[in-house]
């Protein structure tokens, strides 16, 4: 049996507490849905990798990702598995699909966009594709971002960054209470 989001969120409580982890995966899977609709993917499967992407790196982070992919390798789910593998390049897993290729470019840069919006008076009601843009070519802003791997993302997904960065944008700000804690 497929898992469920509701299973997902279970899986994902047994190994998460903190609020701004929580806040993050939940996040990217807000956006991976909105991807999953725009390229006619299944939407659930693209929210659940979203959701568990980081859902091991609270409790070992010395080992993330390889606990969540095992285990969902355990239940039969390879695809979500392997885009989890393959959200940072310097793991050398090469993605393969384009939920891998979309997880990549969306899971760094939402957290980038997060952090933009926490630092502005309206969050994301009135945050742009250029106000990101800007703020990235900060290095002294967010220096927990990886710039290479939003980079690489948006290059293996064929996206420039402020078409993607809008997108994101648009699918989080009906969401901003949740994923903006």
């Amino acid at each position: 049996m497929a898992l469920t989001l509701e299973d997902a969120r279970a899986i994902l409580a047994g190994m998460m507490e903190k609020p701004a982890l929580l806040a993050h995966v939940e996040s990217v899977s807000i956006v991976m849905a909105a991807l999953a609709r725009k390229h006619g993917a299944d939407e659930a499967t693209w929210a659940i990798a979203g959701l568990l992407h980081d859902a091991d790196y609270e409790r070992w982070p010395e080992e993330h990702p390889r606990r969540i992919v095992a285990l969902l390798r355990e239940r039969g789910e390879e695809e979500i598995a392997h885009a989890i593998s393959a959200h940072y390049t310097r793991w050398g897993v090469l993605c393969e699909s384009l939920l891998d290729r979309a997880l990549l470019a969306t899971d760094e840069l939402t957290g980038f966009i997060i952090a933009v919006a926490r630092v502005r008076p309206q969050r994301l009601q009135d945050l742009t594709a250029a106000s990101v843009r800007k703020k990235l070519k900060d290095p002294t802003f967010a220096q927990g971002v990886d710039r290479n791997e939003v980079a690489r993302g948006l290059e293996v997904l064929g996206v420039d960054l402020a078409e993607h960065a809008q997108f994101i944008i648009d699918a989080l700000r009906p969401h901003e209470r949740r994923v903006i804690p």
